[in-house]
């Protein structure tokens, strides 16, 4: 079994080394404040970023008995691919899958893309939840389609409402890191 603090607190490390994770001034695209930033595709589309994030997250979509992997377009797309390839690796195949924020308008008309079909459990993960828009939406479309949802992952959880409202809709949440109001960026104490 992964452990999941030492990978999150190397998560946390690589994220610093790579710029992923910045603290300072920030202006968030809700136009709030923020003391730090967090671009997870910086960590995600590096390879040991991508390599890091893959194994905790597969050790928990194992854990939760889920047979898929994915979450919201564009964050999730590298973590599906690396999380899927791994899964194969480890012999415990998972299809990944991405949702778009609206049905596709040509070709095959789809907002879940990926091999996944309905009646598979499925991990819904993100780099980032803050107030969960993307989030959320992602398990209503995949709830749509036909799929449970074992469990809802993310890399960093900045506390903001998101993960809330996933646990309200009785939805397992898990974090690797954690965001407090004061902007102190730290391994999830449910870890």
């Amino acid at each position: 079994m992964a452990d999941l603090k030492a990978l999150a607190a190397r998560i946390m490390e690589r994220s610093l080394e790579l710029g992923a994770l910045q603290f300072g001034e920030f202006t968030l695209t809700s136009g709030a404040k923020s003391r730090y930033y967090f671009d997870g595709r910086v960590l995600t589309l590096d390879p040991e970023g991508a390599d890091l994030v893959s194994e905790a997250f597969l050790a928990m979509a194992v854990e939760a008995g889920a047979r898929g992997v994915g979450g919201p377009t564009v964050a999730a797309v590298p973590i599906a691919g690396a999380l899927a390839l791994r899964s194969w690796q480890a012999g415990t195949p998972m299809d990944g899958y991405f949702v778009r924020d609206e049905v596709k308008g040509h070709g095959a008309r789809k907002q879940v893309e990926g091999p996944i079909k309905p009646g598979v459990k499925v991990a819904v993960f993100d780099d980032t939840v803050s107030t969960g828009g993307s989030l959320l939406g992602a398990i209503d479309a995949i709830v749509a389609f036909g799929c449970e949802v074992a469990t809802v992952l993310c890399v960093l959880d900045r506390h903001q409402g998101g993960s809330d409202e996933v646990r309200r809709r009785g939805l397992p949440f898990r974090a690797l890191l954690e965001a407090d109001s004061d902007g102190n960026v730290a391994v999830s104490q449910t870890l």
